[in-house]
């Protein structure tokens, strides 16, 4: 039975295994020793956006893969020349660098796909929100 993205997350390990695991809401409010266990390798989810992102993250293990399915969106990144932004429409991906803080403003409803090494992410509050 094929997978959905949204609901059903992967974790492809370092050692080369895949291991599945619940998506969405249930994946987020894991307690932080569970949530852990996807510190190492890289996670692959889908999220719909319907509205800009609350928070800015930075991850400083590993780039991200960054894949726009459909929608309009706009990748905000803070880069130590100042802050950069391409808007993606339709379809098309960006690899967002290791340490670079990045958020999403969302023009319409999106579906994005996302291929992130956990370790060490960090979010803060971006303003407005």
């Amino acid at each position: 039975m094929p997978l959905n993205p949204e609901e059903t997350y992967v974790r492809l390990a370092d050692n080369g295994t895949a291991i599945s695991t619940a998506g969405g809401a249930e994946f987020w409010q894991l307690p932080p020793e569970q949530m852990s266990r996807f510190d190492q390798g890289w996670l692959l989810s889908e999220f719909v956006c319907s509205e800009d992102w609350s928070n800015w993250e930075m991850h400083p293990h590993g780039d991200e893969f960054v894949y726009l399915l459909s929608g309009d969106v706009e990748l905000v990144l803070e880069l130590p020349s100042g802050i950069s932004s391409e808007r993606i429409t339709g379809r098309g991906a960006k690899v967002i660098p290791r340490g670079v803080w990045h958020t999403a403003k969302v023009f319409a409803p999106s579906r994005m796909f996302f291929v992130t090494r956990g370790e060490g992410t960090e979010h803060r509050v971006a303003s407005g929100a």
